[in-house]
């Protein structure tokens, strides 16, 4: 039995890539896809009240390292290289159990506040994925190579392993995680690519997140990062390049070409000050696919996706100095491209759209007053994540905020606790 989402306020939707308002429709449910949108006759679905609320497609948060929760607030007032140094010294006693507890309480938090799908890199990701799928949760992620912290053979065998226990889940997508060009080898990069066509797997990377990074490249290789990367054959339409805070323009065309996608993270690049400026608005215009990520909850220090689309809203028209990014562009971000970036017809509401969406609470004062004209300013730079009243993955309702708040809540705390008892003898 599906689900009808009965007399929906508003809808919020992409039909033909424009953002469409819907008013007062129904949402018919069967088999994990929207199947019908509009005033839909009752039949055998289960019915739910969406009356009072706004409906919109789910979140995907396109960068994020889940598990780090175990470090959120631990070492916060510090520049990128001198941070990693001090996490990498904590996640190299990271057992599977403390992997579970960290994936676990981000899950939570995600799940809370409207996040449909991630794209996670860390350690131990079947230990994430499996926690994913316990919460209904979609996530692409995968082993990370990563020399300076594990041999590449052991991460290629990992990746195997990966494939072999996710390669047909419907909510598990196995990816080829890659730190960095400075955190890996020459060789191993050109491993990664044999292994992506060889496995027919996606790659995501850190690229140009810092002005040292840049530099060390162009002194180490006579090129920039994208450059040096595109010269390696890795960057591809399945390649995703995280962060671009230091990309030049030229770079932008390689890009472009190759049909990459490419993901922006501005509360993370704000806080550990890598400076430079995410070229969002010159992106779009050359019809790369710009997806939007939370980066990790020690870097960030939250996965609330709301507080993301505006953050980028506002950081990049304090680059620009005008207002060409609006919250269209953020919202497109967060939804539509995200699904894309996952290989998804997805973030929308019509037929045939994976049936992920998030019902928003239209009495929180947030988003009042609410009209067709204002809805999506008020969900992009008001609201957040405690308006969520319901999450849907997969046609299932994974949150149902009357049910399973007071229980996550206090699940939640008791995996603080004991991630305290774990971080406390690096103090």
């Amino acid at each position: 039995m599906g689900y009808l989402l009965r007399n929906c306020d508003f809808v919020i939707t992409w039909i033909n890539n424009e953002l469409r308002i819907l008013r007062n429709v129904d949402i018919a449910i069967d088999n994990g896809l929207i199947v019908n949108v509009g005033n839909i006759a009752r039949g055998t679905y289960e019915e739910i009240d969406c009356s009072g609320h706004a409906v919109i497609p789910g979140l995907v948060n396109a960068h994020t390292h889940t598990p780090m929760s175990l470090l959120r607030g631990f070492y916060d007032d510090a520049e990128l290289i001198t941070w990693l140094n001090k996490m990498w010294s904590v996640e190299r006693e990271l057992t599977r159990d403390v992997i579970s507890l960290g994936s676990e309480l981000s899950i939570i938090e995600m799940v809370m506040s409207g996040t449909t799908a991630f794209i996670d890199m860390y350690h131990y990701p079947d230990v994430t994925a499996s926690v994913a799928l316990r919460y209904g949760l979609r996530a692409a992620l995968g082993p990370t190579f990563i020399d300076t912290l594990r041999s590449p053979a052991l991460v290629e065998n990992e990746l195997r392993n990966f494939l072999s226990m996710y390669g047909d889940s419907s909510l598990i997508r196995p990816i080829i995680n890659v730190h960095s060009i400075y955190a890996v080898s020459r060789d191993t990069l050109l491993r990664i690519k044999d292994l992506s066509n060889e496995l027919n797997l996606p790659i995501q990377i850190h690229a140009s997140e810092t002005r040292d990074e840049v530099y060390e490249s162009k002194r180490r290789f006579g090129m920039f990062p994208v450059e040096y990367l595109n010269s390696l054959g890795l960057i591809l339409s399945k390649t995703q390049l995280v962060h671009l805070g230091w990309v030049t323009n030229w770079e932008l065309s390689i890009i472009a070409k190759a049909n990459a996608r490419v993901t922006h993270a501005p509360t993370s690049n704000m806080k550990l000050a890598t400076a430079g400026h995410f070229p969002m608005r010159e992106l779009i215009d050359m019809g790369v696919t710009v997806t939007l990520g939370t980066d990790g909850p020690a870097s960030n220090n939250s996965l609330d996706m709301f507080r993301e689309m505006k953050m980028a809203v506002l950081l990049q028209r304090h680059s620009y100095w005008d207002v060409g990014i609006k919250a269209i562009h953020a919202f497109k971000a967060a939804t539509i491209n995200g699904y894309k970036l996952l290989g998804l017809n997805g973030g929308c509401i019509n037929n045939g759209c994976v049936a992920d969406l998030v019902l928003l609470d239209l009495s929180s004062p947030r988003l009042q007053p609410a009209r067709d004209d204002n809805i999506l300013s008020n969900i992009v730079y008001s609201a957040d994540g405690s308006d969520v009243d319901m999450v849907i993955v997969d046609g299932k309702v994974i949150y149902d905020r009357s049910r399973d708040y007071p229980v996550l809540r206090e699940r939640a705390r008791n995996i603080g606790e004991r991630l305290n008892d774990f971080i406390r003898k690096f103090l």
